[in-house]
């Protein structure tokens, strides 16, 4: 489930690494944690990680921002809080 590897991540900012590259996220939670938000940004490069997650009553919804869903989940699936 995905919002296990999204609840890993601390609500506001924290370091992560990824695919051996350092990555700085920002987590939101609104709606008493029924959406979600988080940006990552490579520290140092041009790679970026933005997805909204949303928890209805019937669903679960993984919504990447302007990249393909899988590069999302892999990101996910992959990263290592470190800071």
């Amino acid at each position: 489930m995905l919002l296990d590897f999204i609840h890993k991540l601390p609500i506001g900012y924290s370091e992560v690494l990824y695919a051996g590259r350092k990555y700085g996220v920002t987590r939101a939670d609104f709606n008493s944690g029924m959406s979600i938000k988080v940006y990552a940004e490579e520290l140092g490069g041009t790679n970026f990680i933005s997805l909204n997650y949303y928890i209805t009553s019937s669903k679960e919804l993984l919504k990447p921002c302007e990249m393909p869903e899988e590069k999302v989940i892999h990101f996910l699936k992959n990263l290592q809080v470190i800071g």
